[in-house]
């Protein structure tokens, strides 16, 4: 099946690199009158006017608005149950993110909700956030476990994750995170014990997760403990993810470079000790605006990243307590009004880079020859990356195309 998409105004996100740092952040390299040529769920051509393939199987008339490949979203939590609008009220009464977990709310509150759900009630509630992504324009999602707490609650999660994956045209990552919180009435190191000796192998034997993550932070799990669940979760192949610096400056950005995680995540605090670490790294320094707003917390410094020579990826961190949005357009938007990104570093961070730190940087994130067709076509007046953060609450997408289809 050969389709045809004509009279594109602007081809933009064309890229075959396998992300952007430094200066090449700033730059989307894009294609105007053009057109693309999808076959079997793949981008197979694309080029200008002139150039345009004979008739294919379906043709179909962009009408002159702008092509740009699907978000990217390599940080999302959005299998739980039910809700935290309480802890909402909590917070706009002035408790912050710490405070509210020792009170044993947060992730705990999530793991009881979690806990008295059944794994077809979960998967139905979790669908409909992936749903409302998809129509938003995102077509590659990371989702965490991490409100199990436990081996059985844990293990559901990643089956309903997997559940997912085999339900969607998006592509789905899987991450294990079990070291998420340590579970109620358990002391730091028997739950610890626990997630390495039981839940890692329990997971592996199923092969139920693509990545192991840690929250790496003071209050949750410290460097030592990050070190022995990121060692454990090697011997299973897991690759690491890792949440790092999101409250204080934990050490968890050299822990994750030291065991060669494909991204380090959150980063609302760092230093330059932990710039001059990632340098030369295969890691992705990636940041979650929308947790900076809803906790009206500090947002990561890209701009220095970028200055210093590095790429840098947002994600969405959708999640019922600190970010219960997947907008990746408001994420988009953060970027550049909140951080100070230039509108061409949000959307490669959005996009390209977004792929590359949940590993499918080879099928996704870009215009490229052979990668799947997932993209989005604008409506009229979203003629360039920039209008897409400009016109931040503008309906922007007219059409979501995933594996060569449309989504709707």
């Amino acid at each position: 099946m050969r389709t045809l998409i004509r009279n594109i105004g602007l081809l933009a996100g064309i890229s075959t690199a396998s992300r952007k740092e430094g200066a090449a952040m700033g730059e989307v390299a894009c294609l105007g009158d053009a057109w693309l040529l999808i076959e079997d769920g793949l981008i197979r051509d694309f080029g200008g006017s002139g150039g345009m393939p004979p008739a294919a199987d379906m043709e179909i008339d962009a009408g002159g608005s702008m092509l740009m490949p699907s978000f990217c979203d390599s940080h999302t939590h959005i299998v739980y149950a039910g809700s935290r609008e309480r802890e909402f009220e909590d917070k706009i009464r002035g408790l912050g993110y710490a405070e509210i977990a020792a009170r044993g709310g947060g992730i705990l509150n999530s793991a009881d909700l979690l806990h008295q759900t059944s794994e077809d009630e979960l998967f139905r509630q979790s669908m409909e956030r992936v749903r409302e992504m998809m129509l938003k324009g995102t077509g590659a999602i990371e989702i965490k476990s991490g409100y199990g707490l436990n081996t059985a609650d844990e293990i559901k999660m990643l089956r309903v994750i997997r559940r997912i994956k085999e339900s969607v045209p998006a592509e789905v990552r899987a991450t294990f995170l079990g070291a998420h919180a340590v579970a109620r009435g358990m002391a730091r190191e028997d739950y610890v014990r626990l997630v390495c000796r039981e839940m890692i192998p329990a997971v592996a034997a199923e092969g139920l997760a693509d990545f192991i993550d840690v929250f790496c932070e003071e209050g949750f799990f410290g460097v030592e403990d990050t070190d022995r669940i990121l060692d454990a979760g090697a011997k299973y192949g897991l690759v690491p993810k890792l949440h790092a610096n999101q409250l204080h400056v934990s050490g968890g950005v050299q822990a994750g470079v030291r065991h060669g995680a494909l991204s380090v995540d959150h980063l609302e605090r760092t230093t330059e000790a932990e710039m001059k670490c990632l340098g030369g790294s295969s890691t992705m320094p990636t940041m979650l605006p929308g947790s900076s707003f809803f906790l009206r917390e500090p947002y990561g410094n890209a701009k220095a990243f970028m200055d210093a020579g590095l790429g840098v990826a947002l994600a969405s961190d959708y999640n019922p307590g600190s970010s219960p949005s997947g907008d990746m357009r408001f994420v988009m938007a953060l970027g550049c009004i909140c951080m100070r990104m230039l509108p061409a570093q949000a959307f490669n961070a959005v996009t390209l880079n977004g792929a590359y730190a949940m590993g499918v940087n080879d099928i996704a994130g870009s215009i490229a020859k052979g990668k799947q067709a997932n993209f989005i076509l604008t409506k009229p007046g979203f003629d360039t990356p920039a209008s897409l953060a400009y016109l931040h609450q503008t309906p922007f997408v007219e059409k979501v195309f995933l594996k060569g289809k449309e989504y709707r």
